[in-house]
């Protein structure tokens, strides 16, 4: 039976050099009075110190929530994740080398836990071959100072593979919405069913502690079965929070039971994008969806893709997903990307990876931070601005098509009307580099079979043998004078190069139905 402590007890419970495993994305799953805690209890007593902190997506609300409450100086040696961007704290500490930090693939973190739990040695795969997680490259290194290896490229049957090797975990640090008295853990308000039951049974079976931080407790044998997501007997000790600024659902809400399955809520209280360049984006990466297609959204840009379907009146036509769980619905763009509104079906984090890395995905579109000549895709690292991969590595792998979207040039004035793109103001910063600086997704890797677009609202790319070829142009824009002088690299232009239809770059398009066929 697990015992019922106060967050303060619970942060006095955690040794000196412990690894610490956490589960969930954004605030989902996110333990934020025990972490509070666990930062007191160091500032007032040196302990816990040294830890090692291990998390697959970003965790925290890009503000004072999350992660990032544990970036005190000491108390965290070592932090690795596949998604960093939004612990500011802590990333201060990697970018002035106080901690070593790694970024590794979110599906390879989030099914690690399961072969830790299993005592299997690690995870053997292909995911992130070539791009900076692969040892011939960084290993996955983020700063100076981190000198840990994780992943080794090994040669099994003939081929090339990545292994992940597994660690000894003495701290599961986990969250959901009600606990009853034997420890059984509900995710009723959760909007994602996240690798909490792996981080559980991983730090179990490694001898370790799991703390579970809930909002509510029940009385034993009170839950239904089929609702428990982490079972009692994997659960030492549970800490209800005192207040409901802990327990969040998202980044965003504190609820939206649309999020959690309780409610449907009408697509027409989804609130539309204005007319701009991202509409424009957004509309022109759906022409590359299929009636029945399964669609996986990232995060940023890529996400107002399902806000365009659902205004079109075409999400039902569609089955759109995102790689933390949800199945079918509306995937939610920032603050609480990671959730979807009326979602079909919400699975487990480490299930969704299995779909995904097995080639389940139909398209995926994804953002586009730098692109260079080889199709080489950087959105994990900008100079001191650490970010990681997310999903990234696994996705671009295994879709069948991967779409990339993003502005053509940074911090540009546009104007996107009356069947065409005007430039204002010529953006400063480059996207388009004869090298990026970090390689999230390898071009050469690429499969013979995958089809690879670049989008941006001035032109089309796509890779061709290898090269980044111009297919389409926006009208109002010259290859001559807009593009290629804002170019670090000269691409190819195919010689039937098209113009991109007029009609996306006006107020209402209403061409949806007849591209998805």
């Amino acid at each position: 039976m697990a015992k019922i402590i106060t967050a303060k007890e619970a942060a006095k419970l955690i040794p000196d050099g412990a690894t610490v495993g956490l589960a969930g994305m954004g605030l989902s799953g996110w333990p934020e009075e025990v972490a509070c805690a666990i930062a007191d209890n160091f500032r007032e007593t040196g302990h816990p110190c040294g830890l090692n902190l291990k998390q697959g997506s970003a965790m925290g609300d890009w503000k004072e929530r999350g992660a990032t409450r544990l970036g005190v100086e000491g108390l965290v040696t070592r932090w690795s994740g596949a998604h960093v961007g939004s612990a500011f704290a802590l990333l201060k500490l990697a970018v002035d080398n106080k901690l070593q930090c790694h970024c590794l693939p979110q599906g390879v973190i989030v099914n690690l836990w399961r072969e830790i739990a299993a005592g299997r040695p690690g995870l053997l795969t292909k995911v992130g071959l070539g791009t900076f997680v692969d040892p011939r490259l960084e290993g996955g290194k983020m700063n100076q100072c981190t000198t840990d290896e994780l992943v080794e490229l090994v040669n099994f049957g003939g081929e090339e593979y990545l292994f992940y090797k597994a660690f000894k975990l003495d701290v599961a640090l986990l969250r959901g919405t009600i606990a009853d008295e034997n420890g059984n853990i509900s995710f009723a308000n959760e909007s994602v069913i996240n690798e909490g039951l792996a981080v559980a049974t991983a730090a179990k079976n490694c001898g370790g502690i799991v703390i579970v931080q809930v909002e509510y407790l029940a009385k034993k044998g009170t839950l239904n079965p089929k609702e428990v997501k982490i079972p009692g007997i994997l659960v030492d000790y549970v800490v209800q929070a005192t207040s409901k600024d802990a327990c969040w659902q998202t980044e965003g809400v504190y609820f939206e039971p649309s999020f959690s399955g309780q409610i449907k809520k009408p697509l027409s209280a989804i609130e539309k994008l204005p007319l701009g360049e991202r509409k424009l984006i957004a509309r022109r990466c759906a022409m590359e969806i299929k009636k029945g297609d399964v669609v996986n959204l990232g995060v940023g840009m890529s996400a107002d893709v399902a806000n365009v379907v659902a205004e079109e009146g075409y999400s039902e036509t569609i089955t759109m997903t995102t790689e933390s769980g949800m199945i079918g619905g509306v995937p939610a763009a920032l603050p609480n990307f990671g959730s979807a509104y009326n979602p079909e079906a919400i699975i487990d984090h480490g299930a969704a990876f299995d779909f995904i890395d097995g080639g389940g995905l139909d398209i995926t579109i994804l953002g586009l931070g730098e692109c260079d000549q080889y199709g080489n895709i950087n959105v994990s690292k900008f100079g001191p601005r650490l970010t990681g991969p997310g999903g990234f590595i696994n996705i671009t792998q295994a879709a069948k098509k991967v779409v990339f979207c993003g502005t053509f040039t940074g911090k540009s004035k546009l104007v996107v009307g009356e069947g065409k793109l005007t430039i204002a103001q010529e953006g400063t910063i480059k996207k388009f580099l004869k090298h990026v600086e970090q390689v999230t997704f390898a071009g050469k890797y690429a499969r013979k079979d995958q089809e690879i677009l670049y989008v941006t609202e001035r032109c089309v790319f796509k890779l061709i043998d290898g090269k980044m070829t111009i297919i389409e142009v926006a009208p109002g824009i010259s290859i001559e004078n807009d593009i290629l002088p804002n170019m670090d690299f000269t691409p190819d232009i195919a010689p039937d190069v098209k113009s991109m239809d007029p009609a996306l770059f006006c107020e209402k398009w209403g061409k949806l139905g007849e591209i998805l066929g």
